[in-house]
């Protein structure tokens, strides 16, 4: 008698084979392996899951903090001396790490589904690290620099927090089947059940999550407020360079009803546009006076401030990501621009019957105009012919010598203050005040200015909140934001909150039973269909238990009862047990 040798015929299983090979570089059938992973692999798991969450919140910030970006470009530029746009590669690492880790954090949730075990390959722990270690030390850096922008989170939230919502509901939702198979295809553990009663913790609190939101879009539509008039803050600076002429007719063009400048006084007591306290970034100082770059911008006459070029830097630096956008007239007209003087920009505003916003620059004690700076500045606007009606007075300080301007403050104060000072506006960053504040100052006849209001949400934001002006570097982006983004009444939010909270449970039950009824049909399909000549003991189990032993027993015993020996093998591996068929015949 010729006894054959057992076959094995292996299914291919290449989604599997990828799955494993990319994650832990286990391509061969044999490399892999259903046993319950290590404690270390499940560490790594963790840390995998962490950077995935650090990552996704820091993505977040720097989404939402686009509305701040060239005042981070600013302070950075403070610091350093060096004026560069910092944001790319911030944008770039942030945005290579987060594809990276979640395209890790999906292969291994595919692992737990698939029952393989968790083998995380050490380049790829090497760098989920790395790319940890990077996001850390940026959330650090941005703290000590940028500590104020980390409040435009919670800001944000009143205004993305409903679509976040939907958002975990949905993630949340889909998790559910990975953790169903996790569930019916493990034996009852202590871990199975914490596994469990975290994830339908995590559920429920996405579920009443919206109990905590505070968002001013969800309001009758009736009450909506007119749209908040633009101011433009050192001009359209996208569009052209910062507190230049050019910029001032940019933004009027574009519908701003005020123009806001920084001014500066001279040596000889002429009020000029500039925002920084030397004429580096924004002039060629460096090449024309390179002795004196350093030295306060209100420390050079008008006539040498006159003979510096005040648009190149602007093409060069490009700041907005806007140079590209622009005409070859008009690079050629910014080529040529030169400083601002105040005068220049409040007759630009007379013609065009518009107001002005002025932050003024005190001079240092020991400037020659130290005590007499206002008066240069008064002087300006009676030979500009401006309205003092239509001027609005930023400083703090002597107020009393200029009165018939309007008065506003950049800082916030108490009612009583407000109406100690004669003050009648109050001009705010936007994380500086809540919506009740704005509702409390409206209410007593202050009229409030938040800045800067770049970003379409932020602006649609404040719009609900009844605001009546808003300061911002994009004149352009908001005049095409005719209606909030989003608004909604309380009743139909509430329709929408309870209607997916109740479709997201009807699901995840759903799931559980579907995943625990497929996997007892499968075991008792699997018993029915148990017989000597079609089943491979080996798929019951990974672990031999003694029922399966005493299974396996009494399937041998009726195959030598039934004589099978004589053109039939069956195989039992010594190792582990297995019980394999395998066809034999007699030769002759």
């Amino acid at each position: 008698m010729v006894k054959h040798q057992p076959l094995q015929v292996y299914e291919k299983q290449v989604f599997l084979s990828f799955v494993t090979g990319i994650y832990g570089c286990r391509w061969k059938r044999y490399q892999r392996s259903q046993d319950d992973s290590s404690q270390w692999e499940c560490a790594w798991f963790l840390i995998l899951c962490s950077s995935f969450l650090l990552l996704l919140f820091w993505a977040y910030f720097w989404l939402v903090a686009q509305n701040d970006f060239n005042d981070f470009n600013w302070l950075v530029y403070n610091r350093s001396g060096e004026w560069k746009d910092e944001t790319i590669p911030i944008l770039t690492s942030t945005t290579l790490g987060l594809s990276y880790v979640s395209f890790l954090l999906i292969l291994a949730l595919f692992h737990i589904s698939l029952g393989q075990q968790l083998n995380l390959f050490w380049v790829h722990k090497i760098g989920v690290l790395a790319t940890l270690l990077i996001t850390i030390s940026g959330i650090v850096s941005v703290d000590d620099i940028w500590e104020d922008e980390l409040d435009i989170l919670l800001i944000s939230l009143q205004s993305t927090a409903p679509f976040l919502h939907i958002g975990a509901l949905v993630s949340v939702t889909a998790l559910s089947w990975m953790v169903a198979a996790y569930a019916v295809r493990k034996e009852r553990s202590n871990f199975q059940l914490m596994v469990l009663v975290i994830y339908f913790v995590s559920l429920l609190a996405v579920c009443l999550a919206p109990i905590t939101f505070t968002c001013p879009c969800i309001m009758d539509r009736h009450t909506l407020k007119a749209r908040p008039a633009i101011i433009g803050r050192r001009g359209a600076p996208m569009l052209a360079p910062e507190n230049s002429i050019l910029s001032f007719h940019r933004a009027l063009q574009l519908g701003a009803s005020t123009l806001e400048a920084d001014v500066t006084i001279s040596m000889d007591g002429v009020p000029f546009l500039m925002r920084d306290q030397t004429l580096r970034r924004t002039t060629d100082v460096s090449r024309v006076f390179p002795a004196r770059q350093f030295q306060d911008a209100s420390f050079f006459n008008w006539t040498e401030i006159r003979s510096l070029n005040a648009g190149t830097w602007f093409l060069q630096s490009d700041p907005y990501w806007t140079v590209r956008t622009l005409t070859p007239k008009d690079r050629s007209r910014i080529a040529n621009l030169t400083v601002c003087s105040l005068v220049e920009m409040l007759r630009l505003s007379a013609r065009a019957n518009c107001s002005a916003w002025l932050n003024i620059h005190k001079p240092p004690p020991e400037h020659p105009r130290f005590r007499s700076w206002f008066m240069d500045t008064l002087r300006v606007l009676q030979r500009a012919g401006m309205s003092a009606k239509r001027v609005t007075w930023a400083p703090d300080t002597d107020r009393g010598r200029v009165r018939g301007l309007q008065q506003a403050t950049n800082e916030k104060l108490s009612l009583e203050e407000i109406r100690q000072r004669g003050i009648t506006s109050v001009r705010l960053h936007y994380s500086k005040i809540s919506h009740r504040d704005i509702q409390e100052y409206l209410a007593n006849n202050v009229s409030v200015t938040i800045y800067p209001v770049n970003g379409p949400w932020l602006y649609s934001l404040l719009w609900c909140s009844g605001v009546p002006s808003v300061s911002s570097d994009a004149p352009q982006v908001l005049r095409k934001v005719p209606y909030p983004i989003w608004l909604m009444s309380r009743g139909a939010y509430s329709f929408i909150w309870i209607c997916s909270d109740l479709v997201s449970l009807a699901v995840v039950v759903g799931i559980f039973c579907f995943q625990n009824y497929h996997m007892i049909r499968w075991r008792m399909g699997g018993m029915q269909r148990c017989n000597p000549e079609q089943i491979m003991l080996c798929a019951v189990g990974r672990r031999p238990s003694p029922d399966v032993n005493i299974m396996k027993e009494k399937l041998i015993l009726s195959e030598l009862g039934s004589g099978l020996g004589s053109t039939e093998d069956l195989c039992v591996c010594p190792e582990n047990g297995h019980v394999r068929y395998s066809p034999g015949g007699f030769a002759h």
